[in-house]
C-alpha cells in the first residue's frame, strides 16, 4: 500500500469528455498514469497523449518536472533527514540536461546558493548542496557571472579551512576551477581569495582527489593570468619551490604543446582568417593606393610584386610557403605578432631589405620561417624536461624571442654582407641561448 501522502486527489480534463477525478500515487511512474487515465476515457494510443497543468503556467508535466518539484519541496523542508536525502538526489540526477532546466526554471539553482552562503547545515548536506549545484552549472544554462561575493568567499572558505570535509574541498575546488576559467573578474576575485601556499600544501595531502582537484585550479589560475598576474602568483611565496616547480613545469609542457599543434598545422588556402592575415602582413608594410579601385590584372600583379619584397619564395601565392610543417601556421603568428606590436621595426626591416641589391637582401619571410622552426626546436629541446623562469618572463615567450631574433639576424646578415647561402652562418651567432636570454630579460 502506497504510503497516504503519497496520494493526492486531481481532476483531469479533456475537451469532449467527461473530467475524471482520480487518486494519484506520485510514486508510480507517469506513463503508468496516463495510461490509467485513457482507459478510464477508452482512448488508444496512450503514448500519444500528456498532462498538463490547466491553471497557472500550462506546462506539460514530466517526469523530470515532477521531480524538479518535489525536490525543490524536499530542499526546503523542516526535516534535515529529508533535506539531506533530497540533496543526494539532486546531486545525482542534475547530470541530466532536462532534470536541470526544470529545477532551475523553478529559481532551485538559487536556493542551493542560500545553503552555501547561509553555512547552517551539517557536513553531509553541505557535500551534496555543492555537488548539485556545480552539476547543474555544468550545463551552461546559468552563467557563472550570476554568482555573488558572499557565495565565491564562502566557497573559498571551504578551501583554505585546515580541518574541513574532504568531499566539501573536493568540490569547492572545482567550483572554483570553474569559475576562473569562465571569466577575468571571477579569476580576480578567486585569485585574492585563495593563497599559493594554501593550494601547493593541499598538493602534498594523502587525498588524490584533492590533490588532483588543487592542481587543476593552480593550473586554471596560471593560465587565466596575463603576464603580471602570473609573475605575481609565482612570485607570492619567497621562492619557487620544488613542488611549485613541478607544477609550472607542466603548465610549460602545456604551452608547449599548444605551440607544437599550431608548428604541425599547416596554413589553409581556404580558411578565410589566415589568409587575411597574410595579406595584413603585405598591407601593414607598404603603403598602397587603393586597391578597390583598380582592375583584377592590376591588383594581383601588385599583390605579388609586393609579397615579392616581403620575401616569400612563391610571390603570387604566398601560402604556399607556409604548406610546411613544420613551421606550419606558427610562423605566420610569429610574422604577424612582429608586425603588429612592432610596426616601425617591421616596417624598417621590410624597406630596407627590399631596397638591397638581390645577392644581399635578407627575405623576412623566408627567414622568418626558419627562426620559427629553428626556435621551436630551441625551447622543446632546452625547457622540455625541467622547468625554466625565461618561460614565465614573457607572456607570449615565442613572439617575443622571435622580434628579438629577427632583428639580430638582420644586424648580423647586414653586417657579415650575407647571402641566401649563408643563412645557417649567420643564424649561429644569433640564436645563442645565452644571448636572446639575456634580451628577454632586459
Amino acid at each position: 500500500m502506497p504510503q497516504q501522502k503519497d496520494i493526492v486527489k486531481i481532476a483531469i480534463q479533456m475537451p469532449g469528455a467527461y473530467p475524471q477525478l482520480i487518486q494519484l500515487d506520485q510514486k508510480k511512474p507517469l506513463s503508468a498514469v496516463i495510461k490509467e487515465v485513457c482507459d478510464g476515457w477508452n482512448l488508444p494510443g496512450p503514448d500519444n497523449y500528456a498532462l498538463q497543468y490547466a491553471d497557472g503556467v500550462q506546462t506539460y508535466i514530466t517526469e523530470s518536472g515532477r521531480c524538479a518539484e518535489d525536490l525543490y519541496k524536499g530542499i526546503q523542508s523542516s526535516d534535515s533527514d529529508v533535506r539531506c536525502d533530497s540533496l543526494k538526489q539532486l546531486a545525482c540526477v542534475s547530470t541530466d540536461v532536462t532534470f536541470a532546466q526544470e529545477f532551475i526554471s523553478r529559481n532551485g539553482h538559487s536556493l542551493l546558493v542560500k545553503i552555501v552562503e547561509d553555512a547552517h547545515e551539517a557536513p553531509l548536506i553541505m557535500a551534496h548542496t555543492l555537488t548539485g549545484f556545480m552539476e547543474l552549472m555544468d550545463h551552461g544554462i546559468v552563467s557563472w557571472e550570476n554568482v555573488s561575493a558572499v557565495f565565491i568567499k564562502k566557497i573559498a572558505s571551504f578551501v583554505n579551512a585546515t580541518v574541513l570535509d574532504a568531499s566539501i574541498q573536493q568540490v569547492s575546488l572545482a567550483i572554483l576551477e570553474s569559475m576562473v576559467l569562465s571569466s577575468s573578474s571571477l579569476f580576480q576575485q578567486v585569485k585574492q581569495e585563495v593563497t599559493l601556499e594554501r593550494l601547493l600544501s593541499q598538493l602534498q595531502v594523502t587525498d588524490q582527489q584533492i590533490q588532483t582537484k588543487a592542481m587543476a585550479l593552480l593550473m586554471a589560475l596560471l593560465q587565466t593570468a596575463g603576464h603580471a598576474d602570473r609573475q605575481n602568483i609565482i612570485h607570492s611565496s619567497a621562492s619557487v619551490g620544488d613542488e611549485m616547480a613541478h607544477y609550472l613545469y607542466v603548465l610549460q609542457s602545456v604551452t608547449l604543446n599548444h605551440l607544437e599543434s599550431r608548428m604541425r598545422m599547416p596554413l589553409d588556402s581556404y580558411n578565410q582568417d589566415q589568409r587575411e592575415i597574410l595579406h595584413g602582413l603585405r598591407q601593414a608594410a607598404f603603403e598602397t593606393e587603393s586597391e578597390n579601385s583598380l582592375s583584377h590584372e592590376r591588383r594581383r600583379s601588385l599583390c605579388a610584386k609586393e609579397f615579392k619584397k616581403l620575401g616569400f619564395s612563391n610571390n603570387s601565392n604566398p601560402g604556399q610557403d607556409l604548406l610546411r610543417a613544420p613551421p606550419g601556421l606558427l610562423a605566420l603568428d610569429t610574422m604577424a605578432h612582429f608586425a603588429s606590436r612592432y610596426p616601425d621595426a617591421y616596417s624598417r626591416f621590410v624597406l630596407e631589405n627590399s631596397s638591397r641589391e638581390d645577392k644581399h637582401e635578407c627575405p623576412f619571410a623566408r627567414s622568418s620561417i626558419q627562426l620559427t622552426l629553428i626556435l621551436c626546436e630551441i625551447l622543446t629541446s632546452t625547457c622540455g624536461s625541467d622547468y625554466h623562469p625565461i618561460f614565465f618572463a614573457q607572456d607570449q615567450l615565442l613572439d617575443e624571442l622571435f622580434c628579438i631574433c629577427i632583428q639580430l639576424l638582420n644586424k648580423t646578415w647586414k653586417e657579415m654582407r650575407a647571402t641566401q647561402e649563408d643563412f645557417d652562418k649567420v643564424t649561429k651567432p644569433t640564436l645563442q641561448f645565452e644571448g636572446y636570454r639575456e634580451h628577454v630579460y632586459k
